[in-house]
């Protein structure tokens, strides 16, 4: 059998595992969500002001601060980003 295969086998034997509640053979991967209506009054910014300035569509952004929907790992980066460095982001955004 190739190594692949091997390795498939396992996986899966890990999986099943995992599904049947023994061991802790799983990675569990968590991801910070920034509160982005924070970010955004911390920065003085209207909702479309902010949207518009990091290039976020204007809908996405009301849907997570509604909390209908939940930024994903690379939005949840990209806002920690801003919520740090916001002027370095929007100059950055402004010269490409």
């Amino acid at each position: 059998m190739s190594d692949f295969g091997k390795d498939l086998i396992a996986a899966m034997e890990e999986a099943a595992t995992h599904a049947q509640g023994k061991g802790k053979v799983a990675r569990v991967h968590s991801i910070e969500v920034p509160d982005v209506r924070a970010i955004r009054e911390a920065l003085g910014l209207s909702q479309q002001g902010f949207a518009s300035a990091y290039r976020i569509p204007l809908a996405t952004l009301k849907g997570w601060e509604q909390g209908r929907r939940q930024p994903d790992a690379t939005a949840s980066a990209y806002l920690s980003v801003i919520a740090h460095l916001p002027r370095e982001t929007r100059d950055v955004l402004c010269a490409a």
